[in-house]
């Protein structure tokens, strides 16, 4: 019998964050994978530097890529050095590519990295969420609600 995942990832230090996609997407499903990464590009990420903004994932025979994710070069990288914005393979279980599958071909969904971090045991991983594009009336009510809680908060302060 297989252990139940933790709702809430153990992120102990986060390398990069895709902000912009909590407002561009309904955030559906999460889910956490690992990333193959080479000997520089996780020295790279270990020094805070990468960037996931403009990234996406796909899935592509079978395997999940993460695709236009930006790591760049390690300062005392040799002739070893890493290509910056190379497709980085996510290792995920069979069952979850085939449910990611799923929903990206027949419910017209998006695969968007939210984060990238290192977890208590200092493997790097990727938040992943399965997203359904927002259109524009849904971005200024998003707006809407972000200011109103601004200002409650405020009131709340000053008479409170």
């Amino acid at each position: 019998m297989a252990r139940p995942t933790p709702q809430t990832f153990d992120k102990r230090k986060v390398v990069a964050e895709n902000r912009r996609a909590r407002f561009d997407y309904h955030i559906e499903d999460k889910l956490e994978a690992g990333i193959v990464l080479t000997g520089t590009e996780v020295k790279s990420l270990r020094f805070g530097e990468g960037s996931i903004a403009e990234s996406y994932a796909e899935v592509k025979d079978g395997q999940v890529w993460l695709i236009n994710s930006n790591v760049p070069e390690f300062s005392h990288g040799n002739r070893f050095n890493h290509e910056p914005k190379r497709p980085r393979k996510l290792l995920l279980h069979e069952r979850e590519i085939d449910r990611l599958t799923g929903a990206v071909e027949r419910k017209g969904m998006t695969l968007v990295p939210l984060s990238i971090y290192f977890n208590s045991r200092g493997r790097a991983k990727v938040e992943l969420a399965l997203a359904k594009g927002k259109n524009v009336a849904d971005k200024r009510q998003t707006i809407k609600e972000r200011d109103w809680a601004r200002d409650k908060a405020r009131l709340m302060r000053d008479h409170g």
